[in-house]
């Protein structure tokens, strides 16, 4: 692992009993990075998301955040590691607001103890107050302000993906994996989802990891992409070397559309 990487993973290989799902993947992320992660339907992509954040154990390999293994740590031992993701498929408390789903996510960093909180002491009330203004100024970042009183199930599609990114960043993350943020949208909203990433990286200091099927989005905002097929590395480096890059046409194409 690199100085600069805040997260790594070293010749990662991940079996589920006869399915080789990952083959000696390695990769690094470090903060002000933007990278890409692709490949068809069934490559292994969202495999290997789950194993940088916990869900999988991997067979062989290593994989560390923040200088240190994250082998056998659970999910949110390795969010406090500052690695955070969104899901596929949206994943919110949709019974909760807006504004309480990002609010949760918050109290990761909360400093007042539990006797505190029962007792409801002014350190207590501190604490909240400055919860509460970092929660709505996500929601501000994300142009969703004026959304903090809705329940969560019942903001547009597009919006409740910005607010699993709003919920993703209150964990405070060095690096943040977005797993297909822009499925679903429309042009426009996926013109807004690119400049929003980009500004995040730049003003956030942020490492991004980025599934997407959606090759003008990863294209126009990526910097360098990692092609997956069958749990294999293809390809890697910056976008215009990979989009000729004749193992990556023939893996999306077939080989005979490739010829």
């Amino acid at each position: 692992m690199s100085s600069q990487a805040h997260l790594a993973a070293t010749g990662v290989s991940l079996r589920f009993g006869g399915l080789q799902a990952l083959s000696d993947f390695s990769l690094e992320v470090g903060r002000g990075q933007l990278l890409g992660l692709i490949g068809p339907n069934g490559a292994g992509k969202t495999t290997v998301f789950n194993v940088l954040t916990g869900v999988y154990q991997p067979t062989s390999g290593e994989v560390a955040a923040g200088g240190r293994s994250i082998a056998g740590l659970k999910p949110h031992a390795i969010t406090a590691l500052g690695v955070a993701r969104t899901f596929q498929n949206i994943r919110l408390f949709r019974e909760l607001s807006v504004f309480d789903n990002v609010r949760i996510a918050c109290h990761r960093k909360a400093k007042a103890p539990w006797l505190q909180s029962v007792l409801r002491t002014p350190a207590f009330l501190a604490d909240e107050a400055r919860i509460a203004e970092r929660s709505l100024s996500l929601l501000e970042r994300m142009g969703l302000a004026h959304r903090r009183d809705e329940l969560a199930r019942n903001l547009p599609y597009g919006e409740q993906r910005r607010l699993e990114i709003a919920r993703a960043l209150a964990t405070e993350p060095a690096v943040l994996l977005l797993d297909e943020p822009a499925a679903g949208m429309s042009r426009g909203e996926k013109d807004e989802l690119m400049a929003l990433i980009r500004s995040l990286r730049d003003e956030l200091s942020l490492g991004v990891l980025l599934i997407e099927h959606d090759m003008r989005l990863v294209m126009g905002v990526c910097e360098q992409l990692i092609v997956l097929d069958h749990g294999v590395t293809i390809a890697q480096g910056k976008p215009e070397e990979v989009r000729r890059d004749p193992q990556v046409i023939e893996a999306y194409l077939g080989a005979e559309a490739a010829a």
